[in-house]
């Protein structure tokens, strides 16, 4: 970059921190979203395109500038700017929140999303100054959202960014507090792999950024426990597969994570040679036919399950070779 674009973007940031910092005094209090006074969010809005457009070109130089004095200092910051910089490839970020905070005094606070519904949040935060902006974002129309948050201090030396992150959000399209209530209605039917997999899904969406809290967040912790209670009496791996004439033993049922969604890996020893493809195939066919009576909805309301033969049993250093085969259902 040549001294002359340097020099652009450098007072460039001068200037949305300029005007921001002109904003006349407001007395304490917390604004959302379009609550916020008019001239202010614009303001905002033009500071948060020069982090998304920092963060998409993974432009350390950039994000500096934008960035507290602690906040530089962070050995992790090059692969934050690295890790949210990836997450913009997966499709247009969009402001989900914002709130422009006038603080009393400093201290450990809590302020209310306010939504009807089960998406209602609360959230933490320590004032550090008296002005504070939290901006929410997540992309739009992908099943697997991650949320990047920034929340900026009004400093002496303008407004800069003391916390960014970048964390999971929805899994197939839901939140956490909705995959709560999914797996409820799985569990009702007796889906019990399925809304073990629902809720562990939920527990790692449950925080997408540190702070955050949902009011059912204990909620996800406790079914999964009782899940699991019904799991260990029921299932007992590895079993195996009596109605099928190979007998291939199910020793795990996971998670595949793709940008179609999430959807579940039946993981099975086979005694047929995986150089064997017929074989394995026909072994498959066979398994499809009974594994929704063995495992109750594994088949049912998704597009695809994923199956992993194996000739030896997975390693925890070393990968262990196998054969995949993906079940289209839709």
């Amino acid at each position: 970059m040549n001294p002359r674009s340097l020099l652009v973007k450098f007072f460039s940031l001068l200037f949305i921190a300029a005007a921001l910092t002109s904003c006349k005094p407001h007395e304490p209090g917390i604004w959302k979203n379009d609550k916020i006074e008019s001239g202010v969010r614009e303001d905002f809005h033009k500071l948060n395109e020069q982090v998304m457009d920092g963060l998409k070109t993974n432009d350390r130089l950039k994000m500096d500038g934008l960035m507290s004095k602690d906040l530089i200092q962070n050995s992790g910051r090059l692969r934050l700017i690295e890790l949210c910089s990836n997450h913009l490839k997966d499709g247009n970020y969009t402001l989900l929140d914002e709130y422009y905070i006038v603080n009393r005094e400093k201290g450990d606070k809590e302020l209310k999303s306010g939504d009807e519904g089960i998406n209602n949040y609360s959230f933490k935060y320590t004032a550090d100054t008296r002005e504070m902006y939290i901006a929410f974002f997540v992309p739009k129309n992908i099943p697997n959202r991650y949320l990047i948050s920034a929340i900026y201090c009004k400093f002496d030396y303008g407004w800069k960014i003391i916390q960014l992150e970048v964390n999971p959000y929805t899994f197939n399209g839901k939140t956490a507090p909705e995959l709560l209530d999914y797996a409820k209605d799985l569990y009702a039917k007796n889906y019990l792999v399925d809304a073990l997999n629902c809720l562990q899904l939920a527990q790692t969406c449950v925080v997408p950024c540190y702070g955050w809290k949902y009011p059912d967040e204990s909620k996800i912790h406790d079914l999964e426990l009782q899940v699991v209670n019904v799991m260990n009496k029921k299932y007992v791996y590895p079993f195996t597969l009596a109605q099928v004439p190979t007998h291939p033993r199910i020793f795990a049922v996971s998670t595949q994570r793709t940008p179609d969604g999430v959807y579940p890996v039946v993981s099975y020893m086979s005694t047929i040679k995986l150089k064997d493809v017929k074989g394995l195939q026909k072994e498959n066919n066979n398994i499809k036919k009974v594994i929704g009576k063995v495992i109750p909805g594994i088949d049912q309301d998704k597009k695809y399950v994923y199956y992993d033969a194996f000739n030896e049993w997975p390693k925890y250093d070393r990968s262990v070779d196998r054969y995949e085969i993906i079940d289209k259902l839709k």
